[in-house]
């Protein structure tokens, strides 16, 4: 006879959580009920030698799937451990109070359910999803050591009661049936189940099963058909791994056309245990700098996956690294809070950060024109460590390329070269950054430093304004950038000609409003002039980097620097001194601040009024 009885409270609420509010990923369903299957043959196949007798011979261990259009049903079947009437009762109408608590706090946080894709499959709901896509759920259960009139049938429609009565059941084992709502109709068919237990299950050590019907010679036959690979190479040794294996799995993993440029797997053993297979790839794939940049490995708790993109695991500017860890120790439900705080993941992350690291080093080492070919496409990417991963930031200063000042074009060099061939009075590295660096080479911030033999790095990535200030240090030697007025190439300009310079320097700084000082400088051998930021200040190149974005950077107002070596510059002192009120003055200033900005890449205010200084200085020269 059947036994009515009731859910505990919290009980109630989580289950009216799930029916009403919870829909944004429900296919999670699919995934925990195949789980629990798996985890119930298991319990008893570890079993099976030492209870032999009890088996009854049913040790074909597989999770069958059946769906029944018909009757509107999908049943999951498995021949594991089982559950006797009082583990139903356990397992089915009772949920550990603090796990309930937990999940309505954090349902209760997370706000909409369609902002929160996955909610049910991260925060452990297991069986109870089930009632996402069903109306009603019937378990049918034997526990192993049973005889057939043992079994227990359990049934819910998920709104506060369930009852339970006696039943035979052949086989140990689960049956759990989904009475299906009208709109979850689609897990009927065959073709969309197949694709669920191949995106969640598709490792699972056991077969998972579904009958497939054929016509073989006008008659139709029932065969059953195996849905998951079961194939999880990152299971077995390295050295049992052929190579076309690694690139097969690592297109269907990154949909890369090319085979990876190195592999990435080991297991890890000791206090935590976990495995590792990771990719990485050739070169940059077409859609890398348009898509949304999302870092993270596949993460799997004993070949089931948990998550598509693990962040945890795998730091943003590493995203280019395709793979999967499987970890053991990890619980199978896991909230999103609680894997951001669990140390396992802290230790997986180092872990995968330094074998990452490590590969990139040997392979710029010992294949030097695999990693360059790699780097043209990644490198920006791999800079942004530098300001996000403080402890690994020399590791990755020393997988980066530079052009140099130095160097030939389309050439590069490393940080440890620069610095090996520093001469013995330079105490700092020198960078300029700009668009390109054919542009950067005919800079006049180069002149002096080319003079006294110093390299200069050349750095046309946009992410060098941000991340290589932020490196600061490299080897002891300070990181400074060459349009910076700070920047000083180690000669002071003397007091006699700073005297000489004091009157047109003065009028300089009168005449121009659009700088915020005028001064004289050794930086410059050859040309008239430059602007250069003050410390802190925004320079020429990050501001319209920032213009482009349609970002303001506000009034940047720069430093004029003289060079009083210069002809045009002595020229204009000369003809100050004798006479300070002649109307051309002004032209020369406004002359020598424009091709100041063109000189850094920048764009003068009023071409036309510049195009007609430049004309007048022609007539009067030719005239």
């Amino acid at each position: 006879m059947a036994e009515t009885l009731e859910f505990k409270a919290e009980l109630k609420q989580l289950l009216h959580l799930i029916t009403h509010s919870l829909y944004s990923d429900r296919e999670i369903f699919l995934r925990e009920l195949i789980s629990n299957a798996s985890d119930a043959i298991n319990k008893v196949r570890f079993d099976s030698l030492s209870n032999a007798d009890k088996m009854e011979g049913n040790t074909d261990w597989k999770i069958k799937l059946t769906p029944d259009a018909e009757k509107n049903t999908l049943t999951i079947s498995d021949n594991g451990v089982g559950m006797s009437r009082a583990e139903v009762i356990e397992n089915l109408g009772t949920v550990a109070q603090s796990g309930t608590k937990a999940f309505l706090e954090a349902a209760k946080q997370a706000g909409k359910a369609a902002e929160t894709p996955g909610l049910i499959g991260q925060f452990g709901v297991g069986f109870y999803s089930a009632f996402m896509v069903a109306d009603t759920v019937t378990v049918v259960t034997r526990p192993l050591g049973s005889t057939p009139s043992d079994g227990t049938r359990w049934v819910s429609d998920g709104q506060g009661q369930y009852t339970l009565e006696a039943t035979e059941k052949p086989g140990r084992g689960t049956d759990i049936t989904l009475h299906l709502k009208d709109d979850a109709k689609e897990f009927l068919e065959p073709y969309h189940l197949r694709s669920l237990v191949r995106k969640f299950s598709d490792f699972l050590e056991f077969p998972v099963v579904m009958d497939s019907e054929k016509e073989v010679d006008g008659k139709k036959e029932v065969t059953e058909e195996t849905l998951n690979s079961r194939k999880a190479i990152w299971l077995r040794k390295k050295n049992e791994v052929k190579p076309e294996e690694y690139a097969e799995f690592y297109k269907s993993l990154s949909h890369d056309s090319d085979p990876p440029a190195e592999v990435i797997h080991y297991a890890a053993e000791g206090k935590t245990e976990f495995r590792v297979l990771a990719f990485v790839p050739e070169k940059k794939p077409f859609a890398f700098d348009w898509q949304e940049p999302v870092a993270g490995l596949r993460l799997y708790v004993q070949r089931v996956l948990i998550m598509e993109q693990c962040e945890q695991v795998l730091p943003s500017y590493l995203r280019f690294v395709k793979g999967v860890v499987d970890s053991s120790d990890l619980p199978l439900n896991v909230s999103r809070e609680l894997l951001q705080q669990n140390p396992l993941l802290d230790a997986i992350q180092k872990s995968v950060v330094k074998n990452v690291l490590d590969t990139l080093a040997g392979m710029k080492n010992i294949e030097y024109d695999k990693y360059l070919t790699f780097y043209k496409g990644f490198g920006p990417t791999l800079k942004e460590g530098l300001s996000r991963d403080w402890s690994n930031r020399e590791k990755i200063a020393d997988l980066l390329l530079f052009e140099s000042a130095n160097t030939e074009a389309g050439k590069f060099t490393t940080l440890a070269d620069y610095v090996a061939k520093m001469p013995a009075d330079q105490s700092d590295i020198y960078y300029l950054t700009g668009e390109t660096a054919e542009q950067l080479r005919k800079s006049p911030y180069l002149e002096a430093f080319r003079a006294k033999g110093r390299d200069v790095l050349l750095l046309t990535d946009p992410v060098d304004e941000f991340t290589l200030p932020s490196l600061g240090t490299y080897k002891g030697k300070q990181l400074k950038a060459a349009d910076r007025g700070d920047t000083a190439t180690g000669e002071e300009v003397p007091a006699g000609t700073k005297e000489q310079f004091a009157g047109v320097v003065a009028y300089l700084k009168e005449k121009l409003p659009e700088v915020a000082d005028v001064r004289l400088t050794t930086r410059l051998t050859e040309s008239a002039a430059c602007l250069v930021a003050d410390a802190g200040a925004v320079n020429a190149h990050l501001e319209r980097m920032m213009e482009k974005m349609g970002r303001d950077t506000g009034a940047n107002k720069r430093v004029l620097e003289l060079n009083p070596a210069n002809a045009a510059v002595v020229a204009l002192r000369d003809r100050h001194a004798a006479n300070a009120a002649d109307p051309r003055l002004e032209g020369y200033a406004r002359l020598l601040y424009e091709q100041s900005l063109i000189a850094e890449g920048s764009s003068v205010p009023d071409p036309v009024a510049f195009a007609k200084r430049v004309n007048d200085l022609i007539a009067r020269d030719a005239g």
